[in-house]
């Protein structure tokens, strides 16, 4: 009797628990009209909200940081309210009930989450470029909306801002119209619902170019104005990849339009807000830059999102993979069509001796542990979604991502959700998948490779890297037959890395054949491995001054001027005049090889450094500002200004940047020859870092 009162207990407490866990509200429309002020830094709106109470309760709250709030009505009446920094609470006694309407008039000083770029220099009108990142950042600190991701919500959104300029944000642009003579209003409007943390806006001095996919969706390609060169190698591929993932995936895009918008200093290098994908300006390419940084992946990637992750969203962090996991794996099919099967196997394999690493050094994760790092979400989670379609076969695995996501569409998801789908497309019991792939922290690393070997070109890449222990004598010839034409873009890359580990003399006629493959990325590898050059190499390697790569001229350049003292003018002659890519790579050596460089161009030396001092400014990208730094540091050549940029850039909201400007600030000071009053600046300036620190 004891234990059957106790049977009855427990069932009685798991449904209460359960029904305590269902919401309370169900927050389903937002109309807003919000002003952005860039010189303030300020934000503010008015805003309407519908809502559902699905069960009584004494109080609704909305998320909303360090805001202040002029206007507070529900259902048209002012009502007792709170605001303690981090949320508004309405206090009220609510029955269950329909179409509720709450009414907020707001303002905020965001700190992150929308962020406002100066990129003008001083004595110019002033410019900005506004974006958000709501991800990790929390869209709740430049509107009041919901951290909570399963709380999705229909919003439309109509912004104030400076006439003249171009502003896009998530939904179609309805309309647009003058304010006055120095504002314009844009409307957007969406269809479905979305959660909070993929809100986005992004304004400034841009032009779009208008393409459409096969099945109809509007695509909108953003870049800066006067930019035009950038386009066609920057959006390569990008209406190849939408009908690509229509086909693959079996659902219609979906969402109204698709928009990509560059952006200066982002933290990320995308971000996937919906149907508004906003990436770092880093991408911008032009054809050479193309083949070393381009926005393929991350063009991929953030499209496969918009099903995976904005569509269906994971309800909490231990179902992340769903997201990271989908759009990696996703991303990667889609380049295997522009780049090959070769290309898919080898992203696979890196990812895999990436994973096995981890794993053998104890610190292997389980792809539903929520605080697993970004190597175990995005690779670990495309591993386990490549091992599964092998396991249940190509059918039932597209059969069961279409069902899943047709089923659970604009809804939140889990694993078990996914994995149901699949079961039932399949008939297989994925219990054992989910402990091995899902649960286990180690990686599958046997089973990774067995995979791998079914490709001949990861068979062959194995051979010729099995042969890195072996002796010369032992392998050169084979060596050397990975060389023939055509010649594998990883395998002689591999050749190449194994040459760089021999006697120089010993070697010479297979860099010879290195060179005459005329493969980019293997006379890329030498560029990037063989510092000390031969007199026998040397006009070999000065034809990589004019190689399609802006890394491997960059490389050659300074291992050229390294090596060659005699001719430092000739190459640095030849290479004046070329920028590189976006952060101006190439550029800012140049100008620190001329200043380092006695006797070139003397008159001119103090230009040059004037440049160079000019590219720390705050207004300029910080990858630029970085090299920059860089070598001014490495010139001892830091003016008083430099020096302050360098303190600016320790608050900097990007934190790879911020770290190393912090860094850089510290050798700065032990090592640079200062003015007394640079000094006692810096020496102020790290010891209010080190009072904040302690």
């Amino acid at each position: 009797m004891k234990k059957l009162f106790l049977n009855h207990f427990l069932l009685f407490f798991a449904g209460f628990a359960f029904a305590q866990e269902k919401p309370v509200t169900d927050f389903k429309h937002l109309q807003a009209e919000i002003s952005i002020m860039p010189v303030k830094g300020e934000v503010s709106g008015d805003l309407t909200y519908t809502f559902d109470v699905l069960q009584p309760t004494d109080s609704v709250f909305v998320d909303a940081q360090k805001m202040e709030f002029q206007k507070v009505l529900l259902n048209g009446k002012e009502v007792p309210f709170k605001n303690d920094g981090k949320r508004l609470w309405i206090t009220r006694q609510m029955e269950r009930s329909e179409d509720n309407v709450l009414e907020i008039t707001y303002s905020a000083n965001p700190t992150q989450s929308m962020y406002f770029i100066e990129n003008k220099p001083e004595g110019e009108e002033q410019e900005y470029q506004v974006w958000t990142q709501g991800q990790g950042k929390y869209t709740s600190n430049w509107l009041p909306s919901f951290d909570d991701v399963n709380e999705k919500v229909e919003f439309d959104l109509s912004f104030i801002y400076k006439k003249g300029k171009t502003l896009t944000a998530n939904g179609v642009l309805q309309s647009s119209e003058a304010v006055n003579d120095s504002l314009t209003r844009w409307h957007f409007d969406m269809e479905q619902p979305m959660s909070s943390y993929l809100l986005a806006v992004a304004a400034g001095n841009y032009e779009v170019e208008e393409r459409e996919s096969d099945s109809g969706v509007p695509l909108k390609l953003f870049y800066p104005e006067g930019e035009e060169q950038y386009v066609e190698p920057t959006y390569r591929h990008t209406e190849m990849m939408m009908d690509f993932f229509e086909k693959e995936i079996g659902v219609k895009y979906p969402w109204q339009n698709y928009k990509q918008i560059p952006v200066q200093d982002f933290l990320y290098s995308g971000m996937e807000n919906t149907g508004t994908t906003i990436f770092s300006d880093l991408f911008l390419v032009d054809s050479i830059g193309f083949h070393d940084r381009n926005y393929v992946m991350v063009n991929a990637h953030e499209l496969a999102h918009q099903w995976f992750g904005d569509m269906v969203t994971a309800v909490s962090g231990e179902h992340h993979w769903l997201q990271e996991g989908f759009a990696t794996y996703y991303a990667l099919l889609a380049e295997r069509e522009i780049f090959g099967e070769d290309y898919y196997y080898w992203k696979l394999f890196q990812s895999a001796e990436e994973l096995k690493q981890m794993s053998d050094s104890g610190k292997g994760e389980a792809l539903l542990n929520p605080k697993a790092g970004s190597l175990t979400f995005y690779q670990k989670g495309a591993w386990a979604l490549h091992i599964l379609k092998e396991l249940v076969g190509r059918e039932a695995f597209d059969a069961g991502v279409k069902n899943y996501l047709e089923k659970h569409a604009y809804q939140n998801v889990t694993t078990q959700d996914f994995l149901a789908e699949v079961e039932q497309a399949s008939g297989m019991d994925l219990g054992n998948f989910r402990k091995n792939w899902l649960e286990q922290s180690a990686f599958q690393g046997s089973e990774a490779l067995e995979s791998l070997k079914r490709s001949e070109f990861i068979r062959n890449y194995l051979e010729i890297a099995a042969l890195k222990q072996l002796p010369l004598e032992s392998k050169k010839e084979l060596l050397e037959k990975a060389l023939d034409f055509p010649v594998n873009d990883y395998i002689g890359q591999e050749v190449v890395h194994q040459l760089a580990l021999e006697e120089i003399s010993e070697v010479l006629d297979l860099y010879k054949k290195s060179f005459a493959t005329n493969n980019l990325y293997v006379r890329q590898a030498i560029a990037l491995s063989l510092n000390e050059i031969p007199q026998e190499l040397k006009s070999s390697y000065e034809s990589l001054l004019t190689d399609d790569s802006y890394l491997t001229r960059e490389a050659a350049l300074f291992n050229l001027w390294m090596n060659f003292p005699e001719d430092r003018a000739v190459y640095l002659s030849k290479m004046q005049g070329q920028e590189g890519f976006s952060d101006k790579n190439l550029r800012t050596l140049w100008l620190a090889l001329s200043i380092a460089t006695p006797d070139f161009h003397t008159s001119q030396k103090e230009e040059y450094l004037k440049e160079l001092r000019s590219y720390t400014a705050p207004y300029y990208r910080f990858q630029l500002r970085k090299n920059a730094f860089g070598y001014l540091f490495q010139l001892n050549a830091f003016s008083s200004e430099n020096i302050r940029d360098l303190m600016e850039a320790s608050g900097h909201h990007a934190y790879r940047f911020r770290d190393f400007a912090k860094n850089l600030l510290q050798q700065v000071y032990q090592t640079s020859d200062l003015l007394p009053e640079d000094r006692t600046l810096l020496e102020k300036e790290l010891g209010i870092n080190a009072e904040v620190e302690n």
